[in-house]
């Protein structure tokens, strides 16, 4: 359901996009804007994970560098049937956590060192739980 919500959201935009072009610039404005809105939809499909772990300031990590986060972002994953997402590190206080990605194998969580320090295990296992299910329903595309 969330796809065919993606579709229809990035349909609307396109549309708007192309009645804006067409309204100020007729016909060569409303193509204009129709290919730069299929660009903007083809990289944000594409590429809005990386995008945003990137403005954030996100270092993915390995198994060696966090065990304990990774492992247990692993455990989740697994429980929910889920492929593992890449795990990232935001060096910030806000403690804060997300997903990202166009689909579940190609889904990051993201976690501050923030809310690394203020959550105890189980608290941060109830967030990255929360995250994943934003993984597992698609809800990370549409946004």
């Amino acid at each position: 359901m969330n796809t065919m919500k993606t579709l229809l959201l990035m349909a609307l935009l396109t549309g708007i996009m192309v009645a804006v072009g067409g309204a100020v610039g007729g016909s060569s404005g409303a193509s204009l804007m129709l290919v730069i809105s299929l660009a903007m939809n083809f990289g944000t499909y594409w590429f809005s994970a990386p995008m945003v772990l990137r403005s954030y300031g996100a270092q993915e990590i390995a198994r060696e560098d966090a065990p304990e986060l990774y492992g247990l972002i692993e455990t989740l994953a697994q429980r929910a049937g889920l492929p593992m997402p890449t795990v990232a590190v935001i060096e910030s206080d806000v403690p804060n956590a997300f997903a990202t990605g166009r689909n579940p194998e190609h889904a990051a969580v993201a976690v501050t060192t923030g809310i690394l320090r203020v959550l105890n295990y189980e608290e941060l296992s109830g967030v990255l739980a929360h995250e994943l299910t934003h993984v597992k329903n698609r809800d990370i595309l549409t946004s």
